[in-house]
C-alpha cells in the first residue's frame, strides 16, 4: 500500500503576498548553506530586499526548477535577453 499524499496548506502574510521587487542578486555559500541576496538597484545605493538561505541540496532542486521554468517561458514567449551584470563589487554598508 502506498503512502497516501498530503496537500501541503501555505499559510502566506498580506505583506509577504505582495512580493519584493529585485533587479540584482548574489549568492554566497558555506559547507551548510547557501545564501541568496536580492538587491533593489537604484542608484547611487542598493538595498537588500530579501534573503533566503537553504541547503545545497534544495538549492540545486531550486536551480534544476528554475531552469525548467526559463525554458518553459522561452518556448511560450521567445528567448529571454540577459540582464547586464552590475560593474564592480556588491559589498554591504553598516
Amino acid at each position: 500500500m502506498e503512502p497516501q499524499k498530503q496537500e501541503l496548506q501555505i499559510k502566506i502574510h498580506e505583506n509577504d503576498a505582495k512580493g519584493n521587487y529585485s533587479n540584482m542578486m548574489q549568492i554566497l555559500h558555506n559547507k551548510e548553506e547557501f545564501f541568496f541576496d536580492f538587491f533593489l538597484n537604484a542608484p547611487p545605493q542598493a538595498q537588500l530586499a530579501s534573503r533566503v538561505i537553504m541547503s545545497p541540496g534544495h538549492a540545486k532542486r531550486m536551480a534544476l526548477a528554475l531552469s525548467e521554468n526559463i525554458k518553459k517561458y522561452e518556448e511560450k514567449f521567445g528567448p529571454i535577453k540577459e540582464g547586464e551584470a552590475p560593474e564592480g563589487r556588491i559589498g554591504f554598508v553598516k
